[in-house]
């Protein structure tokens, strides 16, 4: 069982909101912030990171998440060396295969074998000051030390690649304690593939969270978030992800549909009425992602997660009252799972 901690996945549609919420998260008990990394929809994450990073004493800070194509991995292991110089000891790097920041683009998601050269190709930029990426020598002169690399991962591949190679891993698959078993188990065969010590690595899982007394309201101010799960979590296949084969039209059309310009738009979004002519899928959805409910119920749900073997609970939580939210997970919600 892992220790409860809280983190917040902070999107930055402002600097000065991204300040503010990392601020509030760490003042009512949060331990990480982790900032989206997404240029056409959000502010640069880099220049948040830092702000955030000087702003707060005792949050780690760090990309959630980062991806492979933006950004060459010399200039994103300079950049996140950077955030730990202004805050040592607290900075982390969070990758992922891409989503909007890819695909409002026009680019591919990475495959495996890019995320494992990638990662590898960071680590060697922070421990060595040099590697060899796609044929050619690079080189980072001046980064101090091994920063903790977060692999983001939902399926059962991508899953056990960061029992391989991470520090960290960013679960998303739900919430239910049985696919949280499942998740960690793909994890702990990675490592054991790899002969590394699978207790060693830092466990978190996505969570979409709303605090509040009515459940139904509260659920349809997040639709964007599932609407966002079904586009990203479910996609290349739906093996090994446990989908009810009656709802995979359902997810085929949310994908479909989705529009990466409106990634997680507050309000009525055009991805949020993708769930609107899907009942069905969207209360599927909220029963497997989110923790939504009183403090008392959502405090319950997330118990579930931390006894299924993950400790670590990245909140999203993308709604209007977005430090009204952050506060009661703090006050309210991580005073019952510690």
């Amino acid at each position: 069982m892992g220790t409860p901690r809280l983190g917040l996945l902070c999107l930055p549609r402002s600097v000065a909101s991204a300040v503010a919420d990392a601020r509030l998260a760490e003042d009512v008990g949060f331990s990480m912030v982790g900032v989206a990394d997404s240029q056409s929809v959000f502010r640069e994450l880099y220049a948040t990171m830092a702000l955030c990073a000087h702003a707060t004493r005792r949050v780690r800070i760090g990309p959630s998440v980062t991806n492979a194509i933006t950004r060459h991995p010399a200039v994103a292991a300079s950049g996140i060396a950077t955030v730990d110089e202004i805050a040592p000891g607290r900075a982390f790097f969070g990758i992922g295969s891409g989503d909007s920041a890819i695909l409002n683009l026009a680019e591919r998601p990475s495959t495996l074998a890019d995320l494992r050269a990638y990662v590898e190709a960071v680590r060697a930029l922070h421990t060595k000051g040099e590697t060899t990426w796609r044929g050619r020598v690079v080189r980072l002169t001046w980064a101090p030390r091994a920063l903790p690399i977060y692999l983001s991962a939902e399926g059962p591949r991508t899953l056990e690649l960061a029992g391989e190679i991470a520090d960290g891993v960013i679960v998303n698959v739900g919430l239910e304690p049985g696919l949280v078993k499942d998740a960690v188990a793909r994890v702990h065969a990675g490592a054991r593939r790899a002969g590394r010590d699978a207790s060693s690595i830092d466990l978190w899982t996505m969570v979409r969270a709303n605090v509040t007394d009515d459940v139904a309201a509260g659920i349809d101010e997040i639709r964007m978030e599932l609407a966002s799960n079904a586009h990203h979590v479910f996609r290349f296949t739906l093996d090994g992800k446990h989908v009810p084969p009656a709802l995979a039209d359902a997810i085929r059309r949310v994908q479909k549909g989705y529009q990466p310009a409106a990634h997680e738009a507050l309000g009525p979004s055009p991805n949020a009425a993708l769930l609107d002519a899907e009942p069905a899928l969207r209360a599927y959805l909220a029963e497997r992602f989110a923790a939504v409910g009183p403090a008392p119920v959502v405090a319950e749900t997330l118990r579930r997660v931390v006894d299924a073997g993950i400790g670590g609970l990245l909140v999203t939580g993308f709604v209007h009252q977005r430090q009204a939210l952050i506060r009661a997970l703090g006050e309210r919600v991580l005073s019952r799972l510690a």
